[in-house]
């Protein structure tokens, strides 16, 4: 464990940096290096966590996009599940990641700018069907409000799981914890072209949950692992 400061794993969670680390993964959390001090403190206590945590049935994954996050591999610490329709805005978030024009602007985006790449992967009828999928009857009158309202859940709940981060009312931070929505595609040479043929067939799931799925979940539910309750 010579890659380490810390000297022993009770000089890792006596760290003040550990609470707030531990209960952020617990939650699902991904945390990178936009996160400062606490993504520093991961990198350096790693050794002594990966054990820690494999204890609990989970694995910390550190990726070299530049983040962690807990992957369960038991039912000790729960599982996170997302809809299909924050699954959806998931992998459209890294496809404009993907875009140069995106690396450009720093990782800033339009909201605006995420409906209309939305509507014009999917075409506003399957977007809609896609973001609520319990309403069976498509009223085009409302459609414009509901696409807006889901996509706003969605955001919020990508954001308290460290994908996005709300710069204002308007604009949108991509965090590269977004890649995960990507993971269908990593290894193709065209990562973006790939991830827009997924996201325009409707393939939602991510691949290393497929047996999760193919196990029971509801229709209207993909799963991205994660701990949590």
């Amino acid at each position: 464990m010579s890659t380490s400061g810390f000297q022993s794993f009770e000089e890792v969670i006596a760290d003040e940096h550990f609470p707030e680390a531990d209960l952020a993964l617990r939650r699902g959390r991904h945390i990178g290096r936009d996160d400062g001090t606490v993504y520093d403190y991961l990198v350096d206590a790693l050794d002594y966590l990966e054990p820690f945590y494999r204890r609990f049935g989970a694995e910390l994954v550190q990726r070299s996009d530049g983040y962690f996050h807990l992957l369960p591999s038991g039912d000790r610490l729960g599982r996170r599940h997302l809809s299909a329709g924050e699954m959806l805005v998931g992998q459209t978030l890294a496809l404009m990641y993907l875009d140069p024009a995106t690396l450009q602007h720093g990782g800033v985006i339009r909201r605006r700018a995420l409906l209309e790449r939305l509507s014009g992967l999917l075409g506003t009828e399957t977007l809609v069907r896609t973001l609520n999928p319990r309403k069976r009857k498509f009223d085009e009158r409302v459609a414009a409000e509901t696409v807006r309202t889901k996509v706003a859940e969605a955001l919020r709940r990508l954001a308290d799981l460290g994908f996005v981060d709300a710069v204002d009312e308007g604009m949108l931070r991509l965090r590269p914890a977004l890649m995960r929505f990507a993971e269908p595609v990593r290894d193709l040479s065209d990562q973006r072209a790939a991830l827009e043929r997924l996201v325009q067939s409707g393939e939602v799931v991510l691949a290393d949950v497929e047996e999760d799925h193919a196990q029971g979940e509801d229709d209207d539910t993909a799963v991205v692992e994660e701990a949590g309750g």
